[in-house]
């Protein structure tokens, strides 16, 4: 265990192509976002620099940027911290989410061929495979791979763009839940590519609907625990 709390392995390689601040900017937020780097976790300049192998400034950069976008907090004589949602942040986004998903299940059910089908179902055999494995790694990265990929079929740019832009903030808020929801989940995903098989658009959007709303249900249970 490092001196920061993160897990061995878990500290990306830092490629060399691009400015060095936006890699270290990609690094952290990755850290943060698969909660390697947990919220509420002070961020020491020096330790994340030894750990990235770069110097404090390219650090102190992201950190700077992070904490304009809302992923780190820095505070006046004590440094900089993981953000810790509110209730609140978590439930707008949530309900964002499900307003997205949804019309994105519609459109995937009018727009799919069968070569989109065989993605998703392949995607939620992986799925269940991982779930079977105690995988929650790979089974929140499928998750996301799976809502995705129903976001390219749905064919709209303007709602796939907007659907990027929340995109990390669901793969941080869904990563704790992942085993409570498990099973259950991928269920959930099999009905939802059997409606967008059948093109019956209703049927899936009333699916994703209800599929978003128990992550966010779940989420603030959890949190209420």
């Amino acid at each position: 265990m490092l001196s920061t709390g993160l897990p061995q392995g878990a500290v990306p390689k830092l490629e060399r192509p691009g400015p060095l601040r936006d890699r270290v900017y990609g690094a952290l937020l990755e850290l943060i976002t698969t909660r390697a780097l947990q919220p509420g976790q002070h961020l020491v300049e020096s330790e994340l620099a030894g750990h990235l192998g770069v110097s404090r400034q390219p650090v102190r950069e992201a950190l700077q940027r992070l904490n304009t976008e809302g992923w780190v907090d820095l505070r006046p004589a004590q440094g900089a911290f993981v953000h810790e949602p509110t209730d609140e942040e978590a439930d707008q986004l949530l309900r964002v989410r499900t307003l997205l998903e949804a019309e994105a299940a519609r459109l995937a059910a009018a727009n799919a061929g069968s070569a989109g089908i065989a993605v998703l179902e392949e995607l939620c055999a992986q799925g269940e495979s991982a779930v079977a494995a105690d995988d929650v790694d790979a089974a929140v990265a499928l998750n996301a791979r799976l809502h995705a990929t129903i976001m390219e079929l749905a064919g709209n740019a303007v709602l796939a763009e907007l659907a990027g832009q929340v995109d990390r903030r669901v793969r941080w808020y869904y990563t704790p839940i992942a085993r409570q929801r498990g099973r259950q989940s991928w269920i959930e995903h099999r009905e939802l590519i059997a409606a967008i098989a059948d093109r019956d658009e209703q049927r899936a959007t009333e699916l994703m609907r209800e599929h978003t709303e128990h992550t966010r249900t779940s989420y603030h249970a959890r949190r209420r625990s």
